[in-house]
């Protein structure tokens, strides 16, 4: 078994072998090469005058890293989604340039990143947020050394162990039963979107993007195929909003209308080709819609949550309820069924009490 960290194993014939990065195969993939000895330590020692031999002979690079890394988010403008590339862009500039930009490309060392991970997460950001930020970092080194020959400067980089997000902050089931009858006794288009999403589980870029052709209240089915994002400007100057797919294959979905809600829709639907939530063919933008959700809740006196929350309380009702999480995962559009667990499956206090009941009544029983 290798040692943590290292490419290092005992072979069956008892020598040991060492497998090191060497360039790369024309079909872009990394080609190892191995080195062999009588112990670990030969090994290992053979290993980092290899490492260092690569270094010496690859190229010297004098372009700061700011320059490289925007080479790189360059040459990825055509191969990606029009809002992942404004995602890369906004953590690019608010988080590595100002840190990591002036710095000359051959005078960066892994111990620079690992100084910048650590500053990052001390900075207060999560584990997985800096852990986002320095996979960017690591793609555009390893785009240097495989476009330019350049030594591959976060090889070494170690990425934060990513910690368990703290649990959303969601209404109880008295204040969800508060929000859901003034909603239902209010109705709006803009009301009758946070039902929707409170029932479904959608997303707030879905809901925006809705239009009612997208509605078959024949079948009883709303079909997502789209979503909506404000998102910064390529030339970094501004944002703009864009209606695009969502964001995963998966995401494209038909879910199921609850009956309760088909007649509630039907009430403010207006003509197919307009927006649900407008009525017309002027959109409601999400930061819009979050703030329309944000008054409901002050006016009605509730906890001030995300309306992503509706989501995370769609999900933990269900499972409470019996609904299996395949059939769950599939309306949330997920691509798998642990994202929907881990994420947004969330135990009360309550549940948990109910499930140590019948565990203590089968005890009593046997």
């Amino acid at each position: 078994m290798a040692r943590r960290g290292e490419n290092i194993y005992k072979r069956k014939d008892g020598r040991w072998e060492g497998r090191y990065k060497n360039g790369f195969k024309p079909d872009g993939k990394t080609k190892y090469s191995s080195v062999y000895g009588k112990s670990y330590a030969e090994v290992r020692s053979s290993l980092v005058q290899k490492r260092v031999q690569l270094q010496t002979e690859a190229p010297v690079c004098r372009l700061k890293f700011g320059e490289i890394i925007h080479i790189w988010l360059k040459s990825l403008k055509n191969t990606v989604k029009e809002s992942t590339y404004a995602n890369y862009l906004m953590k690019i500039e608010k988080h590595i340039l100002s840190k990591l930009g002036g710095i000359s490309y051959d005078k960066l060392t892994a111990e620079t990143l690992n100084d910048f991970v650590a500053e990052r997460l001390e900075s207060g950001l999560s584990a997985k947020y800096v852990s986002d930020i320095s996979v960017l970092i690591k793609s555009a080194t390893k785009f240097a050394h495989r476009q330019y020959g350049y030594v591959d400067k976060a090889e070494l980089m170690s990425l934060p162990k990513k910690d368990k997000s703290a649990p959303k902050l969601l209404l109880s089931n008295s204040e969800q039963n508060i929000l859901t009858s003034n909603l239902m006794e209010n109705i709006s288009p803009s009301n009758a979107g946070i039902l929707l999403s409170a029932a479904t589980g959608m997303r707030i870029g879905e809901l925006c993007a809705l239009k009612w052709s997208d509605f078959d209240f024949e079948k009883s089915i709303v079909t997502v195929s789209r979503t909506m994002q404000r998102i910064k400007n390529r030339d970094g100057q501004g944002t703009k909003i864009i209606v695009t797919s969502p964001k995963s294959r998966t995401s494209l979905r038909g879910i199921p209308i609850p009956e309760f809600l088909k007649n509630v829709l039907i009430k403010v639907k207006t003509s197919n080709d307009s927006f649900m939530l407008s009525g017309n063919s002027r959109y409601v933008e999400p930061r819009t819609m979050q703030y329309r959700f944000k008054s409901v809740l002050k006016r009605l006196d509730l906890p001030q949550v995300s309306f992503h929350s509706l989501r995370h309380m769609f999900a933990t009702k269900c499972v409470s309820l019996g609904i299996d999480v395949k059939t769950l995962s599939e309306i949330l559009g997920h691509s798998s069924v642990k994202i929907t667990l881990d994420r947004y499956v969330h135990s009360s206090m309550a549940r948990k009490q109910s499930c140590m009941k019948l565990f203590s009544d089968s005890v009593s029983a046997a």
